[in-house]
C-alpha cells in the first residue's frame, strides 16, 4: 500500500473516531452541568458517586467490543471470512449475561437496567467502525450524545423528573445510538451478523485478553477519582475537590481525543497485522504518535496561555481559593498529557497486533499500579501539588516501561 493511501486511510479513520469521542466526552460534561444546575450539590454528589459503576459498565462494553473487533479486523486481513460471523457471535454472547446489583440509589438502579444497551452499543460501534464504516460509527456516537444533552434538559427542567430523568436520558442514549447503527445492516453493508454459535474457549479468551486494557482504562479511572477526591478532601477540603473537578473535566475531553486517535487507528493496525504488512504497521504507529504529540503541544500551550480563563468557566462563584488551586492543578497535571497520549497508543498497538499481555501491562501500570502509589507518596511529601504531579509521574514511568517492551518486541514485526 502506498504511503499516501495509507495516510489518507489513517486520517479518515482517526478523524471520524476523534469527533465521535469528543461528542461523547462533551455530552458527559453537559450531563454534569444540567444535573448541577437542576438538582444542586446533592444531585451532583450522587452523580459523582455513580461514576465508577458507569465506568465498569462502559469498560466491560469496550473490553468486549475492542477485543472482538480487533480479532475481526485481523481475520479480515487474513481473508478468514468463515470466522467473521463467529467472532461477532462470541462477542455478543459474552456480553449478554448482566447481573443487576441490589443498590438502593435511583441512579444506579436505572443505570444498571440499561446496562445491556450500553454493552451492546459499545460492541456494535467497534464492529461497525472496523467493518469499513467509521462515518456511521461516529454519527451514532454523536447522535446518542446530543440526544442525551437534549433529553437531560427536557426531563430535568420542563418535566421535573429529577434524578430519574437524568439517568433515564443517559439510558436512552445508547438505544438511540443503536438505531443509527442499524443502518449498517439495513443497507446490507455489514460483513458480520449473529450466527449459530460454535462455542470456542480460545476465541472467547482472545476477546477478553485483547479487550482487557479497555476495561482497565475505564474502571481504573473511577478508582483514581475516588482516591484523588479523598486525598484532596483530607489535605485542603471541599474547595480542592471542586478544583479537581475542573481538572478532571478537562482531562476527560483531552484523553477522549487521544483515545479517539488510538481506537480510530486500531482497525488499520489489525488489518495490516493480519496481512503481515509490517512496514505499513509501523508507519501507521508513527502517524498516530506524531498526531498525539502535536495535539498535546497545542492543548498544553492553550492551558499555559489561558489557565485563568479555563478555570473561570467552572468557577461561577468567583471563589479565589478554587481559582488558584485549579490553576495550579492545570499547569502541573497536564504536563502528563504528552506521555499519556503515547501510552494509550501503545496499549492499543499491542492489542491490535495480538500482543495482549504487553497491552494489559501498560494499561495496569498507568491505570492503577503506578498512579495510586505515586499519589499517596507525592501527596505525603508535597501536599496538594504532589497529587497533581502524580499523573505525569505515573505516565512518564509507564512510557519508559512500555517503550522498552515495544523496542524488545519490535523485531517480531520485521526489521
Amino acid at each position: 500500500m502506498k504511503v499516501s493511501r495509507s495516510f489518507a486511510q489513517y486520517a479518515r479513520y482517526a478523524s471520524f473516531n476523534v469527533l465521535g469521542m469528543v461528542g461523547l466526552s462533551c455530552y458527559i460534561l453537559a450531563d454534569t452541568f444540567f444535573v448541577a444546575q437542576g438538582l444542586g450539590a446533592n444531585g451532583l454528589t450522587a452523580l459523582n458517586l455513580a461514576i465508577p459503576v458507569y465506568n465498569l459498565i462502559h469498560g466491560t462494553g469496550l473490553m468486549l467490543g475492542m477485543g472482538g473487533a480487533t480479532q475481526y479486523s485481523i481475520a479480515m486481513g487474513r481473508k478468514e471470512t468463515d470466522r467473521l460471523h463467529q467472532i461477532f457471535t462470541h462477542t455478543l454472547l459474552l456480553g449478554a449475561d448482566n447481573t443487576v446489583l441490589p443498590m438502593t440509589e435511583i441512579y444506579l438502579h436505572t443505570l444498571l437496567l440499561f446496562a445491556p444497551a450500553f454493552l451492546l452499543n459499545d460492541i456494535v460501534i467497534c464492529f461497525v467502525r472496523n467493518d469499513c464504516n467509521p462515518q456511521l460509527s461516529m454519527a451514532a456516537m454523536i447522535t446518542g450524545s446530543l440526544s442525551n444533552v437534549v433529553l437531560d434538559y427536557l426531563f430535568i427542567f420542563p418535566l421535573g423528573m429529577g434524578m430519574f430523568g437524568a439517568v433515564f436520558a443517559t439510558g436512552l442514549a445508547p438505544i438511540i445510538s443503536l438505531c443509527v447503527l442499524s443502518l449498517h445492516f439495513f443497507r446490507h453493508k455489514n460483513g458480520f451478523r449473529p450466527a449459530r454459535p460454535k462455542l470456542s474457549g480460545k476465541m472467547a479468551g482472545k476477546v477478553f485478553s485483547l479487550g482487557f486494557p479497555s476495561l482497565v482504562t475505564e474502571f481504573s479511572s473511577g478508582i483514581v477519582i475516588i482516591l484523588f477526591n479523598a486525598l484532596l478532601l483530607s489535605l485542603a477540603g471541599n474547595t480542592a475537590v471542586a478544583a479537581y473537578g475542573v481538572v478532571a473535566n478537562l482531562s476527560l475531553v483531552i484523553l477522549a481525543v487521544f483515545t479517539g486517535v488510538a481506537q480510530g487507528t486500531q482497525p488499520l493496525l489489525s488489518t495490516a497485522f493480519g496481512l503481515k504488512h509490517f512496514t505499513q504497521l509501523k508507519l501507521l504507529l508513527r502517524y498516530a504518535v506524531l498526531t498525539v504529540l502535536v495535539l498535546s503541544a497545542l492543548f498544553y500551550l492553550f492551558i499555559l496561555w489561558q489557565p485563568d480563563l479555563i478555570v473561570s468557566w467552572f468557577n461561577s462563584e468567583q471563589n479565589a481559593q478554587l481559582q488558584e488551586t485549579a490553576r495550579q492543578g492545570l499547569l502541573l497535571y497536564f504536563t502528563g498529557i504528552f506521555f499519556a497520549g503515547i501510552n494509550i497508543l501503545l496499549s492499543i498497538f499491542f492489542t491490535s497486533t495480538e500482543q495482549s499481555l504487553p497491552g494489559q501491562v501498560v494499561s495496569l501500570l498507568r491505570g492503577l499500579f503506578l498512579i495510586v502509589p505515586a499519589a499517596l507518596l507525592l501527596s505525603a511529601w508535597l501536599g496538594v501539588p504532589g497529587i497533581w504531579l502524580s499523573f505525569p509521574a505515573a505516565e512518564l514511568l509507564t512510557l519508559v516501561i512500555g517503550g522498552w517492551i515495544y523496542l524488545r518486541r519490535r523485531g517480531k514485526l520485521g526489521k
